[in-house]
């Protein structure tokens, strides 16, 4: 039996604006990325999300992102390797401390939007990256785009790295997520992403944009807890995973 991590964005809501069905999500998934409150997400929504993921049995990951809560975090920015650090640091610790305070521990840390995207690419940003997770726990595990320099940076620092793929994006013949400015960025037929999502998980394959397919390798698929469907997609993406004799990972240890 193959094993595989499912994992999505939540704690996204912030003060009195609901984003999500982040309790129902919890009961399809293995791991939640909890926003950290700097695109999304504060101190109330940390709170709760953890004890929801804790009581759900779910793993829970810090998910930081850049200081732009308008553009929620997806909007690029102008940001010296120094000040990623310094973010990322800041944001893992914070999540860190709320799972502290509930008697759970931190598995994993993602970085969200535009700062995974940015790293994807960028060898310093990604480095620095890194360097803020081995500095506050090198046993927290780096989820990094398959085949990316973030997942380049993470393996090199020593840390555990789980190389991610998305059920519901498209992706350019280099491997990088095609721009979300772009018509043809997300995929919203069901039966499509889900056939992708076995692919890349049984054969290592993806097709891209230009119709070639490229090997890509899944060790945890994101599903984006802020689309309107997220719900339903989850819930058929993990009964596809049953039928394929695919179970969802407990553990970064043991599978």
């Amino acid at each position: 039996m193959q094993v595989i991590d499912l994992n999505c964005d939540l704690g996204e809501s912030f003060g009195p604006f609901k984003i999500g069905n982040d309790q129902e999500v919890l009961n399809y998934i293995s791991s939640a990325n909890i926003a950290c409150g700097y695109h999304a997400g504060d101190h109330n929504v940390m709170f709760e999300t953890v004890r929801l993921a804790k009581k759900s049995g779910v793993l829970i990951g810090a998910h930081p992102g850049l200081p732009d809560l308008a553009g929620f975090g997806r909007r690029e920015m102008i940001i010296s390797p120094q000040e990623v650090y310094h973010l990322v640091v800041y944001q893992i610790g914070a999540l860190a401390a709320v799972c502290k305070a509930n008697g759970i521990a931190l598995a994993h840390v993602k970085p969200h939007g535009a700062l995974y995207n940015m790293s994807a690419k960028n060898r310093k940003m990604a480095a620095a990256i890194a360097a803020a997770i081995a500095d506050v726990d090198p046993a927290q595990v780096l989820f990094g785009l398959a085949g990316s320099e973030l997942v380049k940076a993470g393996k090199e620092k020593g840390l555990h790295v789980a190389e991610e793929v998305f059920a519901d994006r498209t992706y350019q013949a280099d491997g990088t997520l095609t721009s979300r400015q772009e018509k043809n960025a997300i995929i919203h037929d069901s039966d499509s992403a889900i056939k992708r999502v076995i692919r890349m998980i049984k054969e290592g394959k993806v097709e891209t944009v230009d119709g070639t397919d490229i090997n890509i390798k899944a060790d945890t698929i994101c599903v984006h807890g802020d689309e309107p469907l997220a719900l339903e997609f989850v819930t058929q993406l993990k009964q596809a995973l049953v039928q394929e004799n695919i179970s969802l990972r407990k553990s970064w240890g043991n599978p």
